[in-house]
């Protein structure tokens, strides 16, 4: 054992630079189960954003067209590497019914995107909007309302 003095004041310091840092955008995948009465479970994940807030989605295949005809989301179209991370390719904060929703699909599926991670949870179009900055990378693009 050694007789090491530590500094307090500057490790609490680091600590502190630390927490302000922000981290990086993350997916951190989930584990579901088949469903009551045997149903197949949904294919889920969670993303990290910028802030450390955790956002679970629903897993979708690229060609879902109908994702946003009934109800908004923020919708992230995500490539996914040969060792299985994901990556976010673009990200838009859809409104029900949003009619350039199809163009905004094929323009992600040009860039890589292999699935659809649906955010159900925000309620207004503002909220939306805050969590798409948030998980907005250097490489994110994010679009609202009609192209």
């Amino acid at each position: 054992m050694s007789n090491r003095s530590i500094s307090w004041a500057a490790a609490l310091r680091e600590l502190k630079a630390d927490r302000s840092a922000p981290s990086p955008v993350r997916e951190e995948r989930l584990c579901t189960s088949t469903g009551l009465r045997g149903a197949p479970a949904l294919a889920m994940s969670a993303w990290r954003g910028h802030s450390g807030r955790r956002y679970v989605v629903v897993v979708q295949p690229l060609d879902t067209l109908d994702l946003v005809a009934e109800d908004a989301a923020l919708v992230l179209a995500v490539a996914r590497a040969a060792q299985g991370q994901g990556a976010i390719v673009a990200a838009r904060a859809c409104e029900r019914g949003d009619p350039g929703f199809l163009g905004w699909l094929a323009a992600c599926a040009g860039l890589g995107a292999r699935e659809l991670h649906a955010y159900r949870l925000a309620e207004t179009a503002a909220e939306r909007a805050v969590i798409a900055a948030d998980l907005g990378g250097p490489t994110a693009r994010t679009s609202a309302g009609a192209e």
